[in-house]
């Protein structure tokens, strides 16, 4: 199920032991320092409880990683309704390239068609401006912003329904 291309080269798999050590390496430049994930452990990306899969390429290189469930909320944030969760990373050489789109709608469509959610909501740094044009253009609608108890910066929460049902 986890394994099966859904759109374009990249697919969505299994994330591995390997690909959870590879991602807790992952450093970026500011001020997207903030999504630096060294230090982390990367039993908390391979446990499947916690809802992490891996973006692979067609050559089955970790690209990225998309999360669902409540590892997508930001502590602090007001989550209601039915939607599902969700967030992701690219590996840190491969931002600013255009590629966030295409890792984004991936996930979109596993979210839908795999996980059959109503809706998928998003919660974006807000100062993001990168990340917030993506998911905008992709047609997420804002439904909150908060403060994040963890750094008082403020964070947007998006909705988007599933045109599949």
């Amino acid at each position: 199920m986890g394994d099966r291309p859904i759109t374009g080269g990249w697919r969505i798999a299994t994330l591995t032991p390997e690909f959870a050590r590879d991602i807790c390496t992952w450093s970026y430049p500011a001020p997207y320092d903030r999504y630096d994930l060294t230090g982390s452990d990367p039993e908390d990306f391979h446990d499947p409880a916690h809802g992490y899969l891996a973006l692979v390429d067609a050559s089955d290189a970790l690209v990225g990683y998309r999360c669902f469930g409540p590892e997508g909320q930001v502590p602090g944030g007001v989550y209601v309704g039915d939607a599902l969760d969700t967030g992701g990373g690219l590996r840190p050489e491969l931002t600013g390239r255009g590629l966030g789109r295409a890792a984004i709608t991936l996930g979109l469509e596993y979210g839908w068609r795999v996980l059959d959610a109503p809706a998928l909501r998003v919660t974006v740094w807000s100062r993001n401006v990168r990340a917030l044009r993506v998911v905008r253009s992709l047609g997420f609608t804002t439904e909150a912003t908060f403060n994040a108890q963890h750094d008082a910066e403020q964070y947007t929460i998006l909705t988007l329904p599933n045109p599949h049902r």
